[in-house]
């Protein structure tokens, strides 16, 4: 038995025992690392510099992929550290420090995303307001809002759980430090407090999941109201890329924190892990660009721009 004040660093769950697996992951884990900074990179850089770009649905893009950026860079390089130099060690602070980051990063996302939301349905189902609701004022308070929520989310639940009296030893469930693995650290009686703020935190995102779905419903009625096919499927193709993004975001992170403890092992609750924290960061670049012909198009001039430079 150990009390948090007795504790100088915590052990994370490892991948593999033995060392080609855990070369293996590393590789791995560059790979996917290496693809989201590339992919998400491309994104920020393109929307930043093609003024044809600077629009609410691209300024929201933007602040989505810099979300995946911090995200996925919270967790994945101390992995790959780990792996490479086969330790299962995280310091005290640095645990604080990956479970306050990952925090802030996924509630901003998703009140971006809820935001994103919005701006389809104000662009489809009530276009002549568009220009007055999604004003470049009203943009920047709803993104800055977005990320205000998330510090403070973090810094309540980061601080209360850090707070708390853990009784359970130093070993974390998983590949990363995270709020609900700590909290099974916790003295049984000591969690309570931490657990109350976390059903008042779903229920709120219960709220923005209503509002998403409410969004996309009247979205939809909308769309299929358009006479023209190709009204019908250029409206679909700003759509759908978040709806992609939104499903895999909400599912994954779901099935991570509400899967039955009768189907939970240490392997699924890697996979799952990986699912919900490594895999939508690098999978986003690719579901925003495979439908968005504007998109396409300013990164294909940006890019032939920059070879066209680099010959002369």
């Amino acid at each position: 038995m150990s009390n948090s004040s007795s504790i100088t660093e915590f052990l994370l769950l490892p991948f593999a025992d033995t060392r080609q697996l855990q070369l293996l992951h590393f590789w791995l884990f560059l790979g996917i690392y290496l693809a989201a900074f590339l992919g998400n990179g491309l994104i920020i850089t393109t929307v930043a510099c093609d003024h044809h770009l600077h629009t609410p649905m691209y300024f929201f893009l933007l602040n989505l992929s810099l979300l995946d950026l911090g995200s996925i860079s919270t967790t994945v390089p101390k992995s790959m550290a780990n792996s490479l130099w086969d330790s299962r060690a995280i310091s005290y602070w640095g645990c604080a420090t990956q479970v306050f980051f990952f925090a802030f990063l996924a509630v901003a996302e998703y009140c971006v995303l809820t935001i994103m939301a919005y701006d389809r349905y104000v662009a489809i189902c009530q276009p002549l307001h568009y220009g007055t609701l999604l004003g470049s004022r009203a943009c920047v308070h709803m993104a800055a809002a977005a990320w205000a929520s998330g510090f403070l989310y973090a810094l309540l639940h980061t601080a209360n759980t850090f707070s708390l009296a853990l009784c359970q030893g130093n070993v974390v469930g998983q590949f990363f430090c995270e709020i609900p693995q700590i909290l099974k650290l916790s003295c049984s009686r000591s969690y309570l407090r931490e657990f109350r703020l976390l059903v008042l935190s779903v229920c709120l995102a219960f709220g923005c999941f209503v509002f998403i779905v409410f969004s996309y419903v009247q979205i939809f009625r909308a769309v299929l109201r358009i006479p023209s096919k190709q009204g019908r499927h250029k409206a679909f193709s700003t759509c759908l890329p978040h709806l992609a993004v939104v499903c895999l975001f909400i599912s994954t992170g779901t099935f991570a924190y509400l899967k039955s403890p009768s189907i939970s092992s240490p392997s699924l609750s890697l996979v799952v892990a990986v699912l919900y924290s490594v895999v939508p960061p690098a999978v986003n670049p690719l579901l925003y660009s495979m439908r968005n012909q504007e998109l396409k198009d300013a990164l294909r001039k940006m890019m032939s721009g920059c070879f066209s430079e680099a010959i002369n």
